[in-house]
């Protein structure tokens, strides 16, 4: 007979008490609203110094800086749906601050205060830029490579992906548990043991 594989936790990463997953909470909302200040400072400068269609070096060639108001998603997708990317940016915001109240994980404190900061920060331009409530443009002024122009927020919501992705590899769930052993493992610790000597 096997039994179910045991649900462990790393020393990181522990089952939080309610202080614990306070802390984790202050840590998630203190790096959103860093985030948050962060992309909508950094768009008032470039709104106050950077035209469209102009560039200016910030690495070389490689990384320049211009003016770009993007009325779609990232690589201006749905540029006609302003309106849905808005509503579908509400959603993920809600759900990413309802998920924290089961923070048990750093990683996860960080990745979502990360993505909530990000996603608050083009929310912001959606709802408080031209040309209208909830059709507003998001300001872009990040040129990479030529390829896509983005802002701060999309790095930290890029990050975030990052650690989410890492965070699942690692099988660390949300409230820090992580499964230990595999399934196979413990068939072979419920298998009778077998003499090879063939006495």
């Amino acid at each position: 007979m096997t039994t179910p594989p045991p649900v462990s936790s790393e020393h990181d990463d522990a089952p939080s008490s309610g202080g614990r997953t306070r802390r984790l909470v202050g840590v998630f909302v203190l790096l959103a609203l860093t985030v948050f200040a962060a992309d909508q400072l950094t768009k008032v400068w470039a709104l106050a110094n950077l035209s469209e269609r102009q560039w200016q070096p910030l690495i070389g060639d490689w990384i320049q800086l211009t003016l770009v108001f993007n009325p779609g998603a990232a690589l201006s997708f749905g540029t006609g749906m302003t309106w849905l990317l808005t509503i579908v940016a509400a959603g993920v915001t809600a759900v990413v601050i309802r998920s924290a109240r089961r923070l048990g994980s750093r990683g996860w404190a960080i990745a979502l205060g990360l993505l909530l900061g990000g996603a608050l920060g083009n929310l912001f331009d959606r709802f408080f830029r031209d040309p209208g409530f909830a059709r507003g443009h998001v300001v872009d002024f990040i040129d990479y490579f030529g390829w896509f122009v983005g802002n701060v927020a999309d790095i930290a919501i890029v990050v975030a992906a990052g650690l989410i992705m890492l965070q699942t590899v690692r099988g660390i769930r949300l409230d820090g548990t992580r499964e230990s052993a595999p399934q196979a493992s413990s068939e072979l610790e419920g298998a009778p043991s077998t003499d090879s000597s063939g006495a």
